[in-house]
């Protein structure tokens, strides 16, 4: 007789129940193991929906990604590429039999693909040492238009003599002369810009058809597939100028070049309608302020009858599509820290809510980011995120959403991560309401005292919101209650609200920020006398300004920092945006207005423990930035420190291990001073 088994199972579900329940906090090599969703591409049927799955390789320190298929109702879910490459852009033909996409799987190089998916062969149809842009499929499916980098020779006019043979001389000089002459994360510009180009879907070679003097937008066909329209800046005077873009028609025939809208202010994202006769596209009429709303336009594709259709619509708009039948818009936008899409009648001008609760695609830190596409039919694939979790898959099929994967559900099954909730405050300023989340440490007990870390967003034109983030979610691990807000200038209010900060920032969300940490208190659980504060970019300008107004806080982490004004237009590497959109006028037309709005101007008041962490080659607050306020700490005989991340740029979490370097050095810094 066989002995019964029933004992063992029933320890075995009981040792597996116990385990399930023993959740630790979330630790840092575990941003190695999160994965998300990009870029769903619904097919034109609405039937099946192509994504890319974006996961890190802790052994190279990579961000990787592979391409997924999976049908509308969530089965057959599969991979259509393997391996630890870059895949990128995916486009459904108009027939839904093949895909168009970027791949670097063989020889590392970015190649544009076809996949035809009824036996899942692919072909490479680019083999050049550049790297197209995004596809965009002709209307007969028979051509693929797209950009591309093309270089151009740059002669240097310094004429050196020749070097003796075997001579080992240093490198020659580097002749400089255009006034944008290098880009964060891109380094020093190569000289050339993107162009316009078709390819046969057969293969072939590359057709050039442009050979503009700066970049060209991504295109659109038009319905005949006879012309092609997109968006760029081709005055002379770009360079200073840069917002000042218009939307052309490129006749293939002819290879004549129209411009189509003529205004000062930018012009973007043309989007033919389905049937051929109008494009929709956004722009704004440049006041040149800082915060300044996309609204939707409409025109002819002659260029007549332009007309903005968005009204009073008081949020900006992007990633605009049509509906299946050319009566309607879907866009995105953000709302009170929610992302959202929207749906504008051509007729009536009114807009419905369609979807909330979008995100997930920003894995440091909680901005708000996502994407969606439509299908004909109305159905929408998108970026499904919130505080528990980056980016899923998820479908909407105009009656309910439909969440398709769940690609950290291993991981977050033994990790225990921080609760979220909302706080709103009234700024001590003039009462205008905040918003703000907190998160609690994981197993959060409210009759104990905990630790304080205020979180300040960059932009400063950008917005936080209800999604995922690593960084916060780490920083509550180690046992502190994370604030994280959206103080004035913040995106996602309305343009009066952003623009609260134009000509003066960053002085009142000064008051914003204390408000929200006193609200804070006031919930009983946060120990005042164990108050930190850190922010990046534009959180960082605020956290050096905060320390230089109140010595409240034990200690401040100041990251990739403006702290002098004068310097930072002058050195960033959009000079003739920054004067221009945040300041009054040039530095040396008035000095004292810059100044003032300096956090080095107010270094002498610094008592706070004060450390700075940038990227070593960070161009657009660059770390010339933060030597500056590094160097007057010193001179102040502040407690300081100085974190340099080689090779990083102003994305620093672009590589797995900086942004682990970045919380890391983060929580060094306030665990020093913590009572």
């Amino acid at each position: 007789m066989k002995k019964s088994l029933l004992p063992t199972v029933v320890f075995m579900l009981f040792l597996f129940t116990g385990m399930a329940q023993q959740k630790s906090p979330l630790e840092l090599t575990d941003i190695f193991n999160l994965e998300y969703v990009s870029e769903p591409q619904i097919s034109p049927d609405g039937s099946q929906v192509v994504y890319i799955r974006n996961f890190k390789d802790i052994m190279t320190d990579r961000n990787l990604s592979n391409l997924w298929i999976v049908n509308a109702d969530g089965s057959d879910n599969r991979p259509l590429t393997t391996g630890n490459h870059n895949i990128s852009a995916p486009r459904w033909s108009h027939d839904g039999t093949k895909i168009a996409y970027l791949s670097n799987a063989e020889d590392d190089k970015m190649k544009l693909y076809t996949m035809w998916l009824s036996t899942r062969q692919a072909a490479a149809l680019t083999n050049s040492p550049q790297s197209p842009g995004a596809p965009v499929w002709s209307p007969d499916d028979r051509h693929l238009a797209f950009t591309m980098f093309v270089p151009e020779k740059n002669t240097s006019p310094i004429q050196l003599p020749s070097k003796p043979e075997g001579a080992k001389w240093n490198e020659p000089p580097k002749y400089i002369d255009a006034l944008n002459y290098r880009g964060d994360g891109q380094g020093y510009y190569k000289s050339g810009n993107r162009q316009l180009f078709i390819l046969s879907t057969d293969g072939g070679t590359p057709r050039q058809l442009t050979e503009a003097t700066q970049n060209i937008g991504s295109p659109s066909w038009s319905a005949d597939g006879r012309a092609l329209y997109f968006s760029a800046n081709l005055r002379e005077d770009a360079d200073y100028n840069p917002s000042n873009s218009e939307v052309y028609r490129l006749d293939l025939g002819s290879s004549a070049i129209t411009a189509l809208t003529d205004r000062t202010g930018p012009d973007n994202n043309p989007q033919v309608s389905p049937n051929g006769k109008e494009i929709a596209y956004v722009g704004l009429d440049d006041q040149y302020q800082g915060y300044q709303l996309d609204k939707l336009y409409l025109m002819n594709t002659d260029g007549t009858n332009s007309r903005q259709v968005s009204g009073d619509f008081d949020r900006d708009i992007g990633n605009v599509q049509w509906s299946g039948d050319g009566k309607s818009l879907f866009f995105q936008y953000d709302d009170n820290g929610d992302t959202k899409v929207g749906k504008l009648s051509i007729a009536s001008g009114k807009v419905q809510t369609v979807l909330e609760g979008l995100g997930g695609l920003s894995l440091g830190r909680p901005y708000n980011a996502a994407d969606f596409s439509v299908a004909s039919d109305g159905a929408i694939a998108y970026t499904l995120g919130n505080t528990g979790q980056p980016a899923d898959l998820a479908i909407h099929n105009r009656k309910e959403s439909l969440r398709i994967t769940h690609l950290n559900e291993d991981l977050f099954a033994f990790r225990d991560l921080g609760a979220m909730e909302e706080l709103r405050w009234k700024s001590s300023f003039d009462q205008r309401e905040i918003q703000g989340w907190i998160v609690k440490p994981p197993n959060f007990d409210p009759n104990k005292k905990y630790p304080m870390i205020l979180e300040i967003h960059g932009g400063p034109f950008a917005s936080y919101g209800s999604v995922f983030s690593s960084e916060v979610q780490l920083y509550a691990a180690a046992g502190y209650v994370v604030l994280y807000t959206n103080p004035r200038g913040s995106s996602g209010y309305g343009a009066e609200f952003g623009n609260l900060i134009h000509h003066d920032y960053p002085n009142h969300d000064y008051e914003d920020l204390m408000s929200g940490v006193d609200a804070l208190l006031a919930k009983g659980y946060v120990d005042s006398d164990n108050l930190f504060v850190t922010g990046g970019s534009g959180g960082g300008v605020l956290t050096a300004w905060i320390v230089g107004k109140t010595d409240r806080f034990r200690a401040a982490v100041v990251a990739k920092p403006v702290i002098n004004w004068y310097s930072f237009v002058l050195y960033a590497d959009n000079p003739a945006f920054f004067y221009k959109y945040w300041f009054p006028t040039k530095p040396w037309e008035d000095p004292e207005h810059y100044m003032k709005r300096s956090p080095l101007s107010y270094v002498a008041n610094v008592t706070t423990p004060t450390m700075l962490l940038t990227g070593e080659e960070d161009y657009r607050t660059p770390i010339a930035e933060s030597e500056q306020f590094y160097a007057a700490l010193k001179l102040e005989g502040v407690e300081t420190a100085m974190v340099r991340i080689p090779g990083a740029s102003h994305g620093i979490a672009n590589r797995p291990s900086n942004l682990i370097a970045k919380i890391a050095s983060v929580l060094m810094w306030f665990e020093k001073y913590r009572k």
